[in-house]
């Protein structure tokens, strides 16, 4: 009777031991990557509170580490997927500066949809750029301002980044001095080209462009290749076309641009 009573303590003892063992294995494994930056319940309890943070720190055209809401690692598809059609807010988990980590987290159900809704038409937008990425950019043949003809052919052999926007957009016009920065940065770099697509007509971009200087080459009344060949519904966006031809990046804003064209340049 002792000795039975000895071994069930042992097993005891021993399912114990392996509970916790497994308990501190999956804890571990969740908190690898560090804590959320920010508490995702305080920044749900106001739209401005959710804006503020989201356009200062997500930056889903980046590579990061996606996580879903158990912490387990998925694909870039799969975490955008779900910003796009769920119920979820992404927050940067603390890492180190150049290493980006997100984890969703669920709406809670008195959040002012409004946010819900923006996290949704976000995700659909990086969601579609990313399924671009790794594709042809459509032919072209465009002529720029100053009457020089562009194609893809005479491009071929050449990064090329592509700015898209017209006159009033208001964010398009804002990056202009960093956008002409970054070309200065890289004048000479012979093997990358930059040019912007415009909606506007070539005496309106002209009499604007005066004003307001833009380093970039640029293409006049391109509203209908944007819409139907790109199929954009975002401005500004940016591109960056390999030396293949191929779309390496789409990106939304100035800041993710300049990260991803100094990774490209090394290539």
């Amino acid at each position: 009777m002792r000795s039975n009573t000895i071994d069930l303590e042992s097993m005891q003892k021993f399912i114990s031991l392996i509970t916790l063992l497994f308990i501190f294995t999956i804890s571990k494994a969740q908190n690898k990557f560090g804590n959320p930056e920010v508490d995702p319940t305080q920044i749900q309890k106001t739209y401005p509170e959710w804006a503020a943070y989201q356009n200062k720190k997500i930056m889903l055209s980046r590579d990061f580490i996606a996580l879903d809401a158990s912490s387990k690692e998925i694909t870039k598809e799969s975490f955008l997927d779900q910003l796009a059609n769920g119920n979820f807010i992404p927050v940067r988990l603390k890492s180190e500066e150049s290493v980006y980590v997100y984890k969703l987290f669920k709406i809670l159900p008195k959040t002012d949809t409004s946010i819900k809704a923006t996290i949704n038409q976000i995700g659909f937008d990086a969601y579609k750029n990313y399924k671009m990425e790794g594709t042809a950019f459509p032919q072209f043949s465009f002529k720029d301002l100053d009457g020089n003809l562009v194609t893809n052919e005479s491009m071929k052999g050449k990064i090329i980044v592509i700015k898209c926007w017209y006159i009033h957009c208001t964010p398009c016009i804002r990056e202009f001095p960093q956008v002409n920065k970054l070309v200065e940065e890289y004048k000479d770099r012979k093997d990358i080209v930059f040019m912007s697509l415009a909606e506007d007509l070539a005496e309106q971009l002209k009499t604007f462009l005066a004003r307001k200087p833009l380093s970039y080459s640029v293409i006049p009344d391109m509203k209908v290749y944007m819409n139907e060949s790109l199929q954009l519904n975002s401005f500004p966006t940016h591109f960056i076309l390999n030396k293949e031809g191929m779309i390496a990046k789409v990106l939304p804003n100035f800041e993710s641009l300049e990260v991803a064209l100094a990774k490209e340049s090394k290539m």
